[in-house]
């Protein structure tokens, strides 16, 4: 097994502070009380007021560098890992670079899983790390979903929220510490239109916006479509995860998923056999938050003291693709 000696080493979040209940948005678009509850599990969802990604990064990045001691002098790259852009060029890691004021030259840039931007950035940055390229990194997680929702389309404009997360992320020192023992993405193209936003980029651009094809700039996505379809993949992932690492499901003291949706992520629990204790879920307070859903889930978790020094980890979810993908790891 070729483990990757890393570790994580401090975790922060930046959470907005406009919140937006369920019934706030059940009388916004004239539903029954508690039909958002129980059509999506979320029961509020903080939304960006004013703020910029980059602003929220750089808010979740000094959380996380404060709370070991740790200013930017100390970070070697910092990596943005966004489900969306704030603007099309340059890169979100740029603009929060920007924001943090850090004027030397540590190279920012992004990687573009969409909700798997984390887990894919922290496998990218793991084989970095390994190979001697950086000490040190911070990889972040913003994404300002409330303003891209069609509101036509009640399952899912009521499912997300808005948050940033970020992650420092460096090398282990002590052999018998922390690692990464697994991890796997694979994309799936039958799902690549069930998750999308047509418009924005160079093949419908912005000049070419309409009000009559304005839905196409929106967030659109067939939800049972793609649930289906990532079912089929998912027992898969799991399979390559346990065997990689060495180990079975029940030597996995925490699971953290993506937090697409609470519907799926029981149906999932239930299929792995996993108790609840051993099972985070922050859906209910953040609703979905794109990429940052599972950095958030993690800094929770450390918060909340379900997760401790060598504790094993699986990260997992699926994104825009489709794509599938999770890592099992010693925190």
């Amino acid at each position: 097994m070729d483990y990757r000696s890393v570790k994580i080493a401090a975790t922060g979040t930046y959470i907005p502070p406009m919140v937006v209940t369920d019934r706030d948005l059940e009388e916004r678009l004239q539903l029954p009380p508690g039909w958002i509850e129980k059509k999506t599990g979320v029961c509020k969802r903080h939304y960006a007021l004013g703020e910029t990604q980059s602003e929220m990064a750089a808010k979740a990045i000094l959380n996380a560098l404060r709370s070991v001691n740790l200013t930017m002098d100390d970070v070697d790259c910092l990596v943005g890992a966004n489900g969306a852009m704030e603007q099309a060029i340059p890169s979100n890691a740029a603009l929060t670079k920007e924001a943090l004021g850090v004027k030397n030259a540590i190279p920012a840039f992004d990687i573009n899983s969409t909700c798997l931007s984390f887990v894919v950035a922290m496998d990218i940055v793991s084989h970095m790390i390994a190979a001697g390229q950086y000490n040190r990194v911070v990889i972040f997680s913003s994404d300002i979903a409330s303003n891209a929702l069609n509101w036509d389309h009640k399952e899912s404009c009521v499912l997300f929220g808005d948050a940033a997360a970020a992650v420092v992320v460096e090398r282990e020192t002590d052999a018998n510490g922390a690692k990464i023992l697994a991890s796997h993405m694979a994309t799936y193209i039958d799902g690549v239109h069930l998750a999308e936003v047509k418009g924005g980029g160079t093949k419908l651009h912005p000049r070419e916006y309409r009000e009559e094809n304005r839905t196409d700039y929106l967030f659109h996505m067939e939800g049972e479509k793609l649930f289906r379809l990532s079912m089929q993949y998912i027992p898969a992932l799991f399979n390559v995860l346990l065997d990689t690492a060495q180990c079975k499901i029940r030597d996995i003291d925490l699971v953290i998923p993506h937090q697409a949706s609470l519907l799926g992520m029981r149906l999932i629990q239930r299929n792995l056999r996993v108790p609840d204790e051993r099972f985070m879920v922050t859906i209910r307070e953040y609703g979905n938050t794109i990429a940052s859903s599972i950095p958030l889930a993690l800094h929770e978790a450390i918060s909340q003291s379900r997760v401790k020094r060598g504790d094993r980890l699986m990260l997992f979810g699926t994104s825009a693709g489709l794509s599938i993908g999770g890592m099992i790891l010693v925190y």
